[in-house]
């Protein structure tokens, strides 16, 4: 594990910059920036699209370690190269931001209120070739619909299993249990959820290092106590659809708790901006997003 990484991580001001969309979530993307799906005609061609509009991202002026803690890449994205680094390498050495991988195969189906992560079958080799590229962390995504106590309890329980088999290689995993912002009893899914990482987190040995990543809560400050925790290096939201503008708003009002936006992050972003036009409206979100994040 990278101590100065681990530093920044915990005390650093900022957010985290999720540039993760993946597989199915890749068309989406690219059609918000503008990239139609008949301007590439297989998976290569629109990964390397998708690479295209996250290195211009990454290498913009105002995407810039004075804001941005940390970037989520994708797997496909931490396998390419910026300028013939590999992506993770630029990001800490040419940036100063911290790498992590997201690692989830996509939630499983809907049972008991919640959607548990697919089985991840390569979870060990990923996790090798993410020490390899100097990745710091990992991310993986559970989904939580209602305020089902069992479905919640198993969301919690495997993404803390997988997060120790994680931590053991030697990466900090960033445990993601979001709650359905549209949820009718999102506030009482909050509620269990918080209760079950408590408890988990009390089961961890004094060593273990975990990041929490959490839709923001209906109650202000209602992580304020995780947050604090020894055992949690940083808590940090997801915009979960909010606007970006809906979502700061309600980020400030938590206190402690960072972004992690992806879509937020990239609105109004457009492959047919000039680089002046792109990097003024990616500036004006980063500070609005860092602003919100350092309340």
């Amino acid at each position: 594990m990278n101590i100065a990484q681990l530093d920044r991580m915990h005390s650093g001001k900022g957010f985290i910059a999720a540039l993760d969309q993946s597989g199915g979530s890749t068309p989406k993307a690219l059609a918000q920036y503008g990239v139609q799906e008949n301007s590439y005609t297989n998976e290569e061609e629109m990964y390397t699209l998708v690479h295209e509009m996250r290195t211009r991202i990454i290498k913009s002026p105002a995407f810039k370690s004075e804001y941005i803690l940390g970037a989520i890449l994708f797997e496909n994205t931490m396998d390419r190269k910026i300028d013939g680094q590999w992506t993770a390498d630029y990001l800490w050495e040419k940036k100063n931001i911290v790498p992590f991988l997201k690692v989830d195969k996509g939630p499983a189906d809907l049972a008991n209120g919640v959607q548990l992560m697919k089985p991840i079958s390569n979870l060990e080799e990923l996790l090798t070739r993410a020490v390899e590229r100097n990745v710091f962390g990992t991310k993986m995504r559970s989904v939580i619909k209602e305020a089902n106590a069992e479905g919640i309890r198993e969301v919690v329980a495997q993404q803390f299993k997988v997060g120790l088999q994680i931590f053991k290689k030697g990466l900090v995993p960033i445990i993601e249990p979001e709650v359905d912002i549209y949820s009718t009893d999102k506030e009482k899914s909050e509620e269990i959820l918080k209760e079950e990482i408590q408890k988990q987190l009390s089961l961890l040995d004094k060593e273990v290092k975990v990041m929490l990543k959490l839709s923001i809560p209906t109650v202000n400050d209602f992580y304020k106590d995780l947050i604090s925790d020894p055992h949690v290096v940083r808590v940090v939201a997801l915009s979960g659809g909010y606007s970006e503008e809906e979502a700061n708003a309600k980020l400030m009002q938590n206190h402690g708790l960072i972004a992690s936006f992806s879509r937020a992050l990239s609105e109004g972003l457009s492959a047919g901006q000039s680089d002046d036009e792109f990097n003024q409206k990616l500036d004006k979100t980063i500070k609005a997003i860092y602003n919100a994040s350092i309340t």
